[in-house]
């Protein structure tokens, strides 16, 4: 991919032009398709009125399914106009595990793979904002904030696929604490930590972004409908108090429970011994867990704003969906 997307689509070429027409119309590859910000990326790439190309190992929710391995072969990206990059490898594995060296097979290599397949078609590349520097404030983060330091294998892996993708002149997204209907990861393992009705959390109460994924996933498509290449930041429109968001969640999901605070640096003793203890495994407490919890991390969305972007999306819009038990309420 080069600056002026020269062999580009027509469609392409009017969108650089600033035409700015939407992605209707258009030929749409999502990676990753079958996850959950790829799923939500999918649908409403449909939904605005494209064709949709879910590329992975799965078939997606919706389009036409081309199988992908991002860990070992190029992508088909035969006939479509425009990629969002969904597909990743997730967790927290241990340094030197199977699960470590999957990790950057995915989401460094496959990204090399994505953007040699992709050649001069325009890409949005779904990052994270655990790429920045953990060692840094982080009170109001903007997309220069320093990218090194990341405490786990997915933060290190991710800066260094994003690096890729910037230098190719993608758009690259940021999302933090991604959350929704399908989600699997967040809060399920939020809900897990309830001991004897009492959920420890580290540190005192912190201001936090989250980003819903109906947000990322608007970001996404108006990204791919000309964004100039570069890096935003992608979350809700206002952050949270820590401590009153985690209290509806556990109220959304029926679960009665008393919110401790524990020290950070006890917090941190624990995870390091977890992360010990696991050795080639997941811990079930990390350092990178703890400190997601414990510091303010308000990502600051002026860049993405500029753009026209606008998040409408908000945790208690989701939690307001669950029916009574944590699950998704029916025609949700």
């Amino acid at each position: 991919m080069n600056a002026d997307r020269t062999g580009r689509t027509a469609a392409g070429a009017d969108r650089s032009a600033g035409v700015g027409r939407g992605v209707g119309g258009l030929r749409v590859a999502v990676t990753g398709g079958s996850g959950f910000c790829g799923g939500h990326v999918a649908r409403a790439t449909v939904a605005r009125g494209a064709e949709v190309v879910c590329l992975g190992r799965r078939p997606g929710p919706v389009g036409e399914h081309r199988f992908w391995d991002a860990a070992r072969e190029l992508p088909d990206l035969a006939g479509v106009d425009v990629v969002v990059h969904c597909a990743a490898a997730v967790g927290d594995p241990a340094p030197g595990s199977p699960a470590e060296a999957e990790m950057y097979a995915v989401n460094v290599t496959g990204t090399e793979r994505l953007l040699q397949a992709a050649g001069d078609r325009p890409v949005v590349w779904v990052s994270s904002a655990s790429v920045y520097d953990p060692r840094r404030d982080r009170a109001l983060v903007r997309e220069d904030h320093p990218r090194a330091g990341q405490l786990n294998a997915y933060g290190r892996t991710k800066a260094a696929g994003e690096a890729l993708a910037l230098a190719a002149g993608a758009v690259v997204l940021r999302p933090r604490a991604v959350y929704g209907p399908g989600d699997g990861t967040l809060l399920p393992r939020l809900l897990s930590r309830v001991r004897a009705g009492t959920l420890l959390l580290p540190g005192p109460d912190v201001p936090l972004s989250l980003t819903a994924v109906e947000n990322l996933a608007d970001a996404a498509l108006a990204a791919a409908d000309g964004w100039a290449p570069g890096a935003y930041n992608v979350a809700d429109a206002a952050p949270y108090a820590r401590d009153a968001a985690v209290r509806r969640v556990l109220h959304a999901h029926g679960i009665a429970a008393r919110i401790r605070h524990l020290p950070v640096g006890v917090a941190r003793t624990a995870a390091r011994a977890a992360e010990v203890l696991a050795r080639t495994g997941e811990p079930a407490l990390s350092r990178y867990a703890v400190d997601q919890l414990a510091h303010p991390v308000v990502l600051d969305l002026t860049r993405a704003r500029a753009q026209g972007w606008t998040p409408h999306r908000t945790l208690d819009d989701y939690l307001a969906t669950l029916a009574p038990g944590g699950r998704t309420a029916p025609g949700d």
